[in-house]
């Protein structure tokens, strides 16, 4: 069967520091009572599902329970002589899980399919059942949440049922929010198992379930799967948090005086606020204990201020640092630039006068539970589509406004992983990245990256497999290379090859850090071994066209009859601001003022010459041209700077790196001033993309 259960007395959660607190638990002896009496008259609920009705109806005060009760009764009824291993009747198992998500808020279909949820999978109750009865949603919530079965996947059934599960959330989040609450009640119920299972569905629960409810923002199931884990993987730890906390509770704790403070202050400047405090989970009294050492009293809690409006969060902002001490380093703002999951707050901490720091969280009630709830919170995504939007072919996507960036990631990458053990190793990896960045396309659209992803990751997101002919990009307007990281807010231009037969190379999988990049070059480097081990650029020397040299152009140096050359390494021409230094020879080098040699002359004492432009207006400048390698591209540019009235004084011609060409021109204008006219006309050239000066 799919959920399994122990004795709850020989598991953690019946300590009571393990307890969510306002939470209620479900009496399994008496609901198992109930369920065993079987249906109740048409007029009125189960007893067993009276505790559902009751957190539903404080969410949901005009919801119809009128389908839970026919939910309740087929799932009592096809559940009927099945048990958990710990003795209870199996029905407690989806009454258990349905309290959870009613508890949080879930609206009736989702409480609908959670009871339904283990229906199809161990009875012989179908979909087409369940469809007839209660509708397409219901069903295909369902379905999503139902384990493929092992006698036809063996030992893969596990990662696909896991894929089948991620793509129906890609369509319906709710699919994953019930099987976040089932796992928290199976977690709940583990300890009859042998350690050793106990200790694989830990694991799993640690590596991919925790990583979905921080994603989907459901800290109230993170949080207690968390501290699930915690017990099991790590006991010896797990005793001392427990041993600290115990310690604690027995000693004074300032939390509650320091609120006191807090609603003092904020009654006084007249805003209405309501000050708890928040005890902090295991989990993270272990991590403050590991950072900080030595554990005071405020360490084990936090504050929560509680406000109407979004500018109240800032008004109570203002009067904590105007009346208390703020630790500035502690202070975040997640209202202005909300995390990836859903979650705002202000982040702040306070020093008071008795030395003690403590740390508050400033939200909205609303904010507070789409904090604690996530997509939960949001309710039906689909209440207020049309017949017009919905979709009614169920192997069309279902537009979702609660989609977050990194699922839709996950779904088109998890489509080029055939191999389960592939697909499940990268899910792993993908789900360990806590962190996510926004970039802007030149197009004006958005991409969400993991932190630490590069150009690669950038062209693989945006262009799929036409991101195997990048040969470079644009980072804020400036070239740089595909490895680049890129950071949160960038605005990033992909440059594509023209060539359809360009492809990555082996490098790339060095800097590639999406799944769905690393999974397509490998792919493609896969298919294409010869390509996979050639040279990324060829061994040939530039191709030099060299015409008349000439000297120092129309720079005047303050010295008589010295020669004056101009600085190939920066090319100055008129107007530009130029240094001379006195070189070998009596000549003098003239440079740009900014240029990098202007530095180094002036360190191994270089005379000094001052340099001016004489009245004439022609000069001379190195021009470099970054393009796509084409036929007839040298001669293109020649003619357009030919057009211009420019003489061409030399020009080299780089080989190909990944289809990229850079020519380099030294360039006589008749007109410093014709300059912006001679770059725009070479970068209007066919196939280049940027014309700078050396």
């Amino acid at each position: 069967m799919s959920a399994e259960a122990t004795n709850p007395e020989a598991h953690p959660e019946a300590r009571p520091e393990l307890r969510r607190r306002g939470r209620t638990r479900l009496d399994l002896r008496r609901l198992g009572r109930a369920a065993l009496l079987g249906p109740t008259s048409r007029d009125r609920l189960p007893d067993a599902i009276g505790h559902v009705a009751e957190a539903h109806r404080a969410h949901h005060p005009d919801a119809d329970l009128s389908v839970l009760r026919r939910a309740y009764l087929l799932a009592e009824t096809s559940h009927r002589g099945q048990m958990r291993k710990s003795g209870e009747p199996y029905i407690t198992h989806p009454l258990a899980v349905t309290l959870i998500l009613a508890e949080l808020g879930a609206e009736t279909t989702t409480l609908t399919a959670s009871l339904l949820h283990d229906t199809v999978e161990d009875t012989d109750v179908t979909l087409d059942q369940v469809r007839t009865e209660f509708g397409d949603e219901v069903c295909f919530i369902v379905d999503g949440v139902t384990k493929v079965e092992k006698i036809d996947y063996g030992a893969a059934a596990e990662p696909e049922t896991f894929r089948k599960m991620l793509v129906a959330t890609g369509n319906d989040v709710r699919v994953m929010s019930i099987k976040l609450a089932d796992r928290l009640h199976n977690m709940r119920t583990l300890g009859v198992m042998r350690p050793e299972k106990q200790a694989r569905i830990a694991k799993v629960t640690r590596d991919v379930l925790i990583p979905l409810a921080e994603r989907l923002g459901v800290q109230a199931l993170k949080t207690e799967l968390e501290d699930l884990v915690f017990a099991i993987l790590h006991p010896e730890e797990y005793e001392s948090t427990r041993a600290l906390i115990a310690a604690h509770a027995g000693e004074r704790d300032p939390l509650p005086a320091i609120a006191d403070s807090v609603r003092g202050v904020l009654r006084e400047a007249g805003i209405a606020a309501e000050v708890q405090v928040r005890p902090r989970h295991f989990v993270s009294v272990h991590r403050i204990a590991r950072t900080r050492g030595e554990l005071r009293g405020s360490d084990f809690g936090r504050i929560l201020v509680l406000v109407g409006e979004n500018a109240d969060c800032y008004a109570v902002l203002g009067e904590l640092h105007t009346c208390f001490t703020p630790v500035v380093s502690e202070f975040k703002d997640f209202i202005a630039t909300p995390k990836f999951n859903l979650y705002q707050s202000l982040h702040t901490a306070v020093a008071t006068p008795e030395g003690y720091v403590a740390e508050v969280i400033v939200r909205t009630r609303q904010m507070h539970r789409v904090a604690e709830a996530g997509v939960v919170a949001l309710g039906n995504p689909y209440a207020t589509a049309t017949p017009d939007t919905a979709a009614t072919d169920p192997d069309e996507e279902r537009v979702d406004p609660t989609r977050p960036g990194w699922l839709s990631r996950l779904l088109d990458w998890q489509q080029s992983a055939p191999d389960p053990d592939t697909f499940w190793t990268v899910l792993r990896a993908e789900l360990a990245q806590d962190r996510e960045i926004t970039v802007f396309r030149a197009d004006g659209g958005t991409l969400g990256l993991p932190a630490g992803a590069s150009c690669i990751d950038a062209a693989y997101a945006q262009h799929g497999a036409a991101a195997h002919g990048c040969i470079g990009a644009r980072v804020n307007g400036r070239l740089t290379s595909l490895s680049s990281l890129l950071s949160d807010g960038d605005t990033v231009q992909l440059l594509l090859a023209q060539d359809a037969s360009s492809g990555p190379a082996v490098e790339w999988l060095d800097h590639a850090r999406t799944p769905a990049a690393r999974i397509a070059i490998s792919s493609w480097l896969e298919a294409h071994p010869d390509r996979a081990m050639a040279p990324t650029s060829a061994a040939r020397a530039p191709l030099s066209v060299v015409g008349a040299r000439g000297g120092g152009g129309n720079a005047v140096a303050d010295l008589p009859d010295a020669t004056v050359r101009l600085a190939g390494c920066c090319t100055p021409v008129p107007p530009d601001a130029v240094a001379g230094f006195l070189v070998r020879g009596g000549a003098v080098t003239v440079h740009r003022i900014h240029c990098a040699a202007v530095a180094q002359m002036r360190a191994v004492g270089r005379t000094s010459v001052a340099v001016h432009w004489r009245a004439t207006a022609d000069c001379r400048v190195t021009l470099r041209a970054e393009s796509f390698g084409r036929p007839h591209l040298l001669a293109d540019l020649t003619e357009a700077i030919a057009r211009e009235g420019v003489e061409v004084v030399s020009a080299t011609v780089e080989p190909p790196v990944e289809q990229r060409v850079r020519h380099s021109y030294t360039l006589q204008l008749p007109d410093a001033a014709g300059l912006p006219a001679l770059m725009r006309a070479m970068r209007d050239v066919p196939g280049v993309y940027d014309v700078s000066r050396v």
